[in-house]
């Protein structure tokens, strides 16, 4: 079996693990950033494999250059996203948002 057959390439900006709809970044940043080991990844995501996270950390390894660009660019894309969410809720988010702030404002004050 070779390494890329863990893993369907959907787009450029899209690789998940063959059998979930678990993107690559999913692990690699609990790895990378959170500093989790592999046992720590599999407990977290019931519908990984052990096997499956050592796959996409040698994958990583082994073509670092690649996936820390196709990383940078999820989280640049994942950033954007999240902004324009808070420049332009949905009415759901401005209904709730609209709820929080009236609670807050009928609560007494914390002495």
């Amino acid at each position: 079996m070779q390494l890329e057959d863990y893993f369907n390439f959907l787009a450029p900006n899209d690789i998940r693990l063959k059998g979930t709809r678990v993107g690559i970044e999913t692990i690699l940043y609990d790895y990378i950033h959170r500093s989790r080991t592999p046992e720590e990844i599999v407990a977290e995501y019931s519908s990984l494999t052990l096997e499956q996270v050592h796959a996409t950390i040698t994958y990583y390894l082994h073509n670092k250059e690649k996936v820390t660009a196709y990383l940078v660019n999820w989280l640049e894309t994942a950033n954007r996203r999240w902004e324009e969410q808070n420049r332009n809720p949905s009415p759901a988010i401005q209904r709730l948002r609209r709820i929080a702030a009236e609670r807050q404002a009928a609560s007494p004050p914390k002495p």
